[in-house]
């Protein structure tokens, strides 16, 4: 089953809320904490850098669109409801390569 690791910053502590692109998942079913590691049970991506055919595509006015997957944290500290927003992770290689 493909997943993605996701290292929480220092200050974030549980209960978490997760979103990922803004739709909630729920703990258990979408994901689980591993200590300070957020496991989402799916295959997440990033769009990476822009290479020079889709800056020059994009100079001109011509959209090109990849999967760019935004997590989201939403947790407490100190009684106040804080996000942590856009977390980076690893893209999950491919077990067959």
């Amino acid at each position: 089953m493909p997943e993605t690791r996701i290292q929480l910053p220092a200050h974030v502590a549980p209960p978490v809320d997760v979103f990922v692109n803004g739709v909630p998942l729920v703990e258990g079913d979408d994901f689980v904490l591993d200590g300070h590691t957020l496991v989402v049970k799916r295959s997440l991506a990033k769009e990476g850098n822009l290479g020079f055919w889709r800056w020059f595509l994009g100079a001109w006015g011509i959209g090109t669109y990849r999967k760019n997957d935004v997590v989201d944290v939403r947790y407490a500290r100190d009684g106040v409801t804080k996000v942590a927003h856009d977390l980076d992770f690893e893209v999950p290689s491919d077990p067959g390569s």
